[in-house]
């Protein structure tokens, strides 16, 4: 999934050639993100285009050679006569008149290339690491070394055209790693590597005589005279591109602006796209003399008490428990003004419950459908899941912050909002009022099926956030963990590396767990069931996948163990709950069983069944277990957080019996469901007072 999808695509064909283009938004300014070198497409700019788009209109292609666009097999169109072609032919496609032109590494060769040849049709221009190799030679390179017979070469030896024609991968995965060089970037590694397997060897070896139709003295006089805005971005620890490169560049252009980004290597839009997102749109905001501030702004001592609360949306669980908290912060300080940052399906939940929602959610990108999209036969490795969602999660960090600049917020409260934790910690000056972050989890765990990779890049994400915590320990001025000491596995967050019970009590608050809702005020079961219009004669077994899409594997296969199950207990009402994105037209549908697309409260009807068969989530899980209600839970194959961290606590619990999807065949299922219909549990009690708790350790911050 993306985070935006184009409002317009085509292509345009020029010189033998089929360039394909995108334009995000109808209206207003124009941006052109320009191509790179033809290793990569436009998915290059996949952290810049989705935040762009919501301000400008914003346009960008695919160099010929790669992505969507054609590969022909004339050497001659690679040329940087037919790239500068190209994009005046994209602009004319587009009806784009003047734009603001942003360019990476060789597109920032292209940007200005466009500024001088073209200047009637730029209004401005961004560099980020640009390339200027016909006048700053690339990064200092030791002399390649011959390889022995049969060996490889080694290092900048790999940068050959020879080389590209007979081991390209080898050159790809070597030179990718060049270029993402900052320490933690094992997803840009990963997105590079595969962008640069969609074109070829032989198409970058086209490339290498592109300068052969420019006349260079030409170019350097009119650089030299571009006189609209430039601004030149450039990491000191480039490991391709000398940062001289955008120094001349700005010693050439009067009136130009030069970032270096201290520590950063050539790619720094995608390893810490936060502050380059800002640092383009701003640039543009003076370019066209827009300006965005906002419309009140309080005196002191004449602030309401506000808060902005952020609620996961994979799951309708962390809905539920943050209404409770919310509920104790307002017992706490009554005049306390809650906004809530939230999307489908949480929001439907929000809306129930009478709460404001801030008008800005309807901008975030949708984490329930992306989670879904990578769901197949009830696995899901969410893991991988979540490195996928990169896109949508800086998108959606982008949408907080604006809103965070705007709202004069005393208190964020975060549950599980991994990018807000992630992104304050990589940009801790954006920090706006106290940050209280909750969890129920701490430690990505690798699935050992999946191999030594995932292992590796797990242990380079956990050290990832334990360098942010403890480098920047006052970006989290609360961190509640929902839960007790007891319940963190047993695991460490790598190979050398601390345990996740010693490091999560020295840097984390213990809430219990918060179930948001008190079983005992649910009244007697009996009359319980009597409202919900259960009869004392039937056996009521509910089938809950939660509030994501992803549990139509295991509705289907317990639905089709219905009849085995009827026969084994005859007193049986099989009611499966959908959730909001499951519709109950698409399953199957058989005499006795009921579907519901959602219900309101479930865990009322949670706490009046007799049996619930349900996912591996913790929140349902955690409900069965406080209203003492036998159930069978099927965790999602290659899911950590369920089969690892959610088993863990149960075990601890001592609640509910675990199945494998595999293991649910209809006679398994039916055998499973009879003998624990009916059956006493030995539970130990749940936490009643999470809520109150949580709230106490947050209320201090207002």
């Amino acid at each position: 999934m993306r985070a935006t999808m184009p409002t317009t695509e085509g292509t345009v064909e020029r010189d033998g050639a089929s360039v394909h283009w995108e334009v995000y938004g109808e209206d207003g300014p124009t941006i052109l993100l320009a191509p790179t070198w033809e290793l990569v497409h436009s998915r290059n700019w996949k952290m810049q285009v989705s935040f762009l788009a919501r301000h400008y209109r914003v346009v960008l292609f695919d160099a010929v050679g790669n992505g969507k666009s054609s590969r022909p097999a004339d050497a001659g169109r690679y040329s940087w006569g037919n790239r500068d072609a190209d994009a005046i032919a994209v602009l004319d496609a587009t009806g784009t008149e003047r734009c603001v032109v942003v360019g990476y590494s060789m597109g920032g060769e292209l940007a200005l290339t466009l500024a001088a040849l073209h200047p009637e049709r730029v209004d401005g221009v961004v560099t980020i690491g640009a390339a200027h190799e016909w006048v700053v030679p690339m990064v200092d390179r030791a002399a390649p070394v011959a390889p022995a017979p049969g060996e490889k070469p080694e290092g900048w030896a790999k940068y050959d055209p020879d080389y590209w024609r007979t081991d390209y991968r080898d050159f790809a995965e070597w030179f990718v790693a060049q270029v993402v060089s900052d320490p933690h970037s094992t997803k840009a590694w990963d997105d590079g590597v595969g962008w640069a397997m969609e074109t070829t060897g032989d198409v970058l070896a086209a490339l290498e005589e592109d300068y052969a139709d420019l006349d260079l003295e030409d170019m350097e006089r009119r650089i030299r005279s571009i006189d609209v805005p430039v601004l030149l971005l450039h990491g000191t620890d480039d490991q391709i591109v000398h940062p001289g490169s955008s120094e001349l560049m700005h010693a050439w252009i009067p009136g130009s602006d030069l970032v270096l980004i201290e520590g950063s290597g050539h790619s720094p839009h995608t390893r810490f796209p936060v502050k380059v997102n800002h640092l383009i749109k701003g640039f543009a905001d003076r370019v066209y003399g827009l300006r965005d501030e906002a419309a009140t702004w309080h005196v002191g001592i004449a602030r309401p008490k506000t808060a902005l609360y952020l609620s996961s949306p994979i799951g309708l669980g962390h809905a539920r428990r943050d209404i409770a908290i919310a509920g104790e912060l307002r017992t706490l300080h009554p005049d306390l003004q809650i906004d809530w940052l939230a999307q489908d399906p949480v929001t439907r939940v929000l809306d129930a419950a009478g709460e404001r929602i801030h008008e800005a959610s309807a901008a975030l990108a949708g984490e329930s459908a992306h989670i879904e999209s990578e769901c197949s036969d009830h696995s899901l490795a969410v893991f991988q899941s979540l490195r996928t969602m990169d896109e949508i999660l800086v998108h959606n960090f982008m949408v907080f912050d604006e809103v965070a600049q705007r709202g004069e917020y005393d208190l964020i409260i975060a549950d599980e909002s991994w990018e807000v934790d992630h992104y304050l910690h990589e940009n801790p000056n954006l920090k706006r009022g106290a940050l209280a972050w909750m969890t129920d989890f701490v430690g990505y765990l690798p699935i050992p099926e999946r191999g030594a990779r995932e292992a590796a890049v797990v242990a380079d994400y956990n050290q990832e956030m334990i360098t942010h915590v403890e480098r920047y320990g006052r970006v989290r001025d609360a961190a509640v963990f929902v839960g007790s000491p007891d319940d963190i596995v047993p695991d460490r967050f790598g190979e050398g590396m601390p345990l996740i019970r010693d490091w999560t009590e020295e840097h984390f608050d213990f809430a219990g767990y918060v179930t948001g809702f008190d079983p005992a005020a649910l009244g007697s079961r009996e009359a319980l069931r009597a409202e919900l219009g259960y009869r004392d004669d039937e056996r009521v077994c509910i089938v809950s996948v939660g509030g994501s899409g992803v549990g139509t594997d295991l509705i289907r296969r317990v639905v089709a163990s219905y009849p085995e199950a009827k026969r084994a207990i005859p007193e049986l009402r099989m009611i499966v709950v959908t959730g909001p994105r499951i519709d109950p037209a698409t399953l199957p549908q058989i005499d006795g069983v009921e579907y519901r697309a959602y219900v309101d409260r479930l865990y009322r009807h949670l706490a009046a069944c007799d049996l619930a068969i349900v996912q591996g989530g913790l929140t349902t899980t955690m409900e069965l277990a406080a209203c003492r209600v036998p159930f069978i839970y099927v965790p999602l194959r290659d899911h950590f957080e369920q089969n690892f961290h959610v088993r863990a606590r149960l075990d601890r619990y001592r609640a509910g019996r675990c199945m494998q999807y595999s293991e649910l065949s209809p006679d398994a299922l039916a055998s499973a469901m009879a003998s624990l219909v009916g059956a006493p549990v030995d539970y130990r009690p749940v936490e009643t007072d999470g809520a109150a708790r949580a709230a106490a350790m947050i209320g201090k911050l207002l």
